[in-house]
Formats: C-alpha cells, structure tokens, sequence
C-alpha cells in the first residue's frame, strides 16, 4: 500500500471520529472521546411513529418476563443499569432502535430493552392508594374492591376519565387520573 493512500485513510478515519488533523476539536484523545461516546435515543413526540415498528410513538407496553435487563445503549454490549423484576408492569416506549425500545417506568426511569421481553397487552398501574374500583363509570356506583398503591391490573376500555380493570379477579371502574399506563385523552374499546 502506498503511503498516499495510507494517509487519506487515516485522514478520513479522523474525520469519521471527529477529530481534525491536528487532533480532537475539544482537546479529548481518542481514548476519552470513545469513552464520552453516547448513543443518542431515537424518539418520538405525541402523535409520531416509531421509526422501525411504525407503530404510535409514544405508547405502552408490559413487561413479558419476569425478568429484564435495562440497558445503557439498544444492544448486550452496554451496561446493564438495572434490571426490571415485576411481570406485567406498564412501561412506556419512548424510542426505537432495531430489535430495542426505550423504555420508561412510572418513576420516569428508564432505558433500553430487547423486544422480546415486551408485550402489547395492556396493564396499568394503580398510582393512589386504596384505590376504590367501581361497577359503573360514575362516582356514585356500587363499590366493588379497593386496590392497593402499586397494583398491577390488566386494562380494558377506557371512555374519556375512566377505565374498565381486571385485577385479582374483580372488575370494575377506576378514574384515569389514579393509573400509570394509559394517557389522559385515550380511549379504548
């Protein structure tokens, strides 16, 4: 190889690095700048489309394992954060990048997660405690069960400031304003 060539391609590396030819604009190494390297979270506003699925972005989504590691960065060479250790819990898709979505939780904590680990079965989360679920969408009806602060329930229709629960083996209604896991202005059939 010529030592032409061999320039141009050191000199088009540093340009794909972002560094210049007299070395990285910010005075970092090439050691610290792979270090501060970040990968930045593809997301959506209200009303946008996940750029892989195309499906609404954001929405909500549970958690299929008992299990899941949260990650860093959308692949298994980023450090695992935490790990999320309760089935069925309500989780909202922020972002997407390939087989990965970001992910937040009701504390608004978050990262990415593997696909596979999430469903499209709705569940939510009681976020008041003693929570009292109702035979009918009103205030006034027949009392049915109180849910206690951090229940997981499984999501049936919502009209426009309730929605129809299922958890433990009762059913009824509860007022969106106490759930995590469906937004302010949907509605389900």
């Amino acid at each position: 190889m010529n030592a032409g060539r061999i320039k141009a391609i050191v000199i088009g590396l540093g340009v794909a690095l972002g560094c210049a030819t007299g070395g990285f604009a910010d005075n970092t190494t090439p050691e610290t700048a792979a270090d501060q390297a970040v990968v930045t979270p593809i997301t959506a506003v209200q009303g946008d489309r996940g750029p892989v699925t195309n499906l609404p972005m954001p929405r909500y989504v549970s958690l299929k394992a008992n299990e899941a590691n949260v990650r860093r960065g959308p692949s298994l060479s980023h450090r695992i954060d935490w790990v999320f250790q309760r089935r069925d819990m309500p989780l909202r898709v922020v972002g997407e990048y390939g087989h990965w979505r970001r992910v937040v939780d009701r504390e608004g904590l978050g990262g990415w997660v593997h696909y596979s680990l999430l469903s499209g079965n709705r569940t939510v989360i009681v976020d008041e405690d003693l929570l009292t679920i109702r035979s009918q969408p009103n205030d006034t009806a027949t009392e049915v069960a109180l849910l206690e602060l951090g229940v997981v329930a499984d999501l049936g229709e919502c009209g426009p400031t309730w929605c129809r629960l299922r958890a433990d083996g009762y059913r009824g209604w509860a007022p969106k304003v106490a759930l995590f896991g469906v937004d302010a202005d949907e509605l389900r059939e």
